[in-house]
């Protein structure tokens, strides 16, 4: 089909062998492992390197992992202050320089309009230009859309609404009390901000994953990385939709950071309801589960600890360590609120930290579930020629972190190198009249695809 249309000028088309969609981290990533591999690849990039960084988070925030844990293939961050928390300009800064360092073939404000299959590979749309390709790397990330719920449009106008993406500040907000909807990592700090800036914060619970800052004189990142909880991959875990599904976990960086939890935010004056269920007429309704959901975190965090207690024992790592500890129990409000009336003015502004998912309506290749998600093996689409990278637990529990991308990008890339090579010899023994079945796309095609880390 021509996207011709009247009196526009059709657009140049170019050839490459395979199309990096996005370059973030992970695009960046892929772009190192596919140049050393020798194929030539472009990165189509809508804004510029780092583009999600730079214009869609708030201004204090930081990054959830220390800067020691900052890495790409070839780069390790090796400045002034390994334990601390980057900024979001020292991100941008830390992937652009790892770009020039790469001489990547970015190219920038180019807004992929469709992807869509061909004879031999893919077509891809920008404004600008057609790319044909033999594979395509989707890394635009998990982050593209807010996720917010249908009541939001039942609200009343007196009511500001904004979410995690487009908030920058405390000065946006009008004066008055505020709901955050959310408790995982974006939605307790947003609280805590907004409480320490003069307003009212109303803090909406659900299910949640509680973590200390630091733990018998450790980051809790340190013990995640050395006890292998972050190399745990896709295919030992029972129930991967789950775990992919799990919220970020209550976890804030900063010049002087410290455990933020639910009961640093109530003590700090946060008032702390239930997951939020519907909205009759002007009065916000609350789910009875407060308690629930905070106990099944604190029981979870117990459980964690003790694992890593039992991997400090077994190593002979207990006399360089702080003794263990245990955490106090989430203390819920004496009273259980299961509403609140918009109409009394209480509630100025409704900020929802209620997560965020990918943006594929660009892609017109049927490998989406019903719930919009791509179908996929570890980073391997349901389609030949076509993988993803970047995206939570993708390959393994540190997938979605910046330091977590490396291992995930390296091994697509061989099964990518691997499928092309196929591909090569199966055309060039079709042309000496050997008929043979088109290449698969399947990950267990590799053994890169059953290969393990040592913890």
């Amino acid at each position: 089909m021509s996207d011709a249309r009247p009196g526009r000028r059709p657009r140049p088309t170019r050839a490459v062998t395979v199309v990096v969609i996005g370059a973030g981290q992970a695009g960046l990533a892929m772009s190192h492992y596919l140049g050393r591999a020798g194929i030539e690849h472009v990165l189509l990039e809508r804004g510029e390197v780092g583009n999600a960084w730079r214009h869609e988070r708030w201004e204090s925030l930081r990054l959830l992992t220390p800067n020691w844990q900052c890495r790409l293939p070839g780069l390790r961050y090796a400045g002034p202050d390994p334990d601390g928390f980057m900024t979001m300009p020292q991100v941008v800064d830390f992937l652009r320089d790892y770009a020039r360092r790469l001489s990547a073939p970015v190219q920038a404000g180019t807004t992929v309009r469709s992807v869509r299959q061909a004879d031999d590979g893919y077509r891809v749309i920008t404004e600008r230009s057609e790319w044909r390709c033999r594979a395509v790397v989707i890394a635009s990330g998990a982050f593209n859309l807010p996720v917010v719920p249908p009541l939001a449009k039942a609200l009343p106008a007196s009511v500001d609404q904004l979410t995690a993406r487009d908030y920058r500040h405390p000065g946006q907000l009008a004066p008055g009390g505020v709901l955050v909807v959310g408790a995982s990592a974006s939605g307790l700090q947003l609280a805590d901000e907004l409480q320490r800036a003069g307003h009212a914060v109303t803090l909406s619970v659900g299910e949640h994953v509680r973590l200390p800052r630091r733990y018998r004189g450790r980051d809790i990142q340190w013990w995640l990385d050395a006890a292998g909880i972050h190399d745990q991959r896709f295919d030992e875990v029972d129930d991967i939709g789950r775990a992919r599904r799990l919220p970020s976990p209550q976890l804030a960086g900063g010049d002087a950071p410290a455990t933020l939890d639910l009961n640093a935010l109530s003590a700090r004056g946060v008032r702390l309801v239930g997951r939020l269920v519907g909205l009759h007429e002007t009065r916000l309704q609350f789910s009875g589960s407060l308690s629930a959901h905070c106990a099944a975190a604190d029981l979870k965090l117990g459980r964690l600890l003790d694992t890593l207690d039992a991997w400090a024992r077994t190593r002979g790592l207990d006399g360089c360590l702080e003794p263990p500890q245990r955490f106090p129990p989430t203390r819920l409000p004496d009273a259980p609120c299961l509403g609140l009336d918009l109409a009394d003015g209480g509630i100025r502004t409704v900020l929802w930290a209620t997560g965020y998912r990918p943006d594929y309506r660009w892609l017109q290749v049927p490998v989406l579930d019903r719930k919009g998600q791509l179908r996929h093996h570890g980073g391997v689409v349901d389609a030949p020629g076509l993988y993803v990278l970047g995206l939570p637990f993708l390959r393994r529990r540190k997938s979605s972190f910046i330091h977590g991308v490396d291992d995930d990008a390296r091994e697509l890339c061989d099964h990518l190198a691997a499928w092309l090579a196929r591909g090569q010899r199966q055309r060039a023994r079709a042309r000496h009249g050997t008929i043979l079945d088109g290449p698969s796309n399947k990950a267990e095609d590799s053994p890169i695809a059953h290969c393990h880390l040592d913890a």
